[in-house]
């Protein structure tokens, strides 16, 4: 089985219907459902807004707050609605699974 199958299988299995699985390497979330996919496009038309707002009204210090509201946004839903995130890095080398 080719390691994008694997990572693919792993992504599907979600019996706790998880919006965000925690990221196969690093430390982190990946979105797995719509409502998590969501999220993320909310955030980066949060942060596209912010940057267009700032220059059209010359103002640097609204990008910074449009960064803080789309990492806040993620963050509160990646804890929420995601696995506890921790680091990893890869599949156990024993039997082909994530850590837990």
């Amino acid at each position: 089985m080719s390691f994008i199958q694997k990572y693919v299988d792993y992504l599907k299995d979600n019996p706790e219907e998880y919006w965000f699985k925690r990221k196969l390497y690093g430390w982190g979330w990946v979105p797995v459902k719509w409502q998590g996919w969501l999220v993320v496009a909310i955030g980066i038309a949060i942060l596209i807004g912010s940057a267009y707002i700032g220059e059209i009204d010359d103002a640097p210090g609204v990008i910074f707050i449009g960064i803080l509201l789309m990492l806040t946004l993620i963050f509160t839903f990646g804890f929420w609605k995601g696995e506890k995130p921790k680091w990893q890095w890869g599949f156990k080398k024993d039997s082909d699974k994530i850590e837990q």
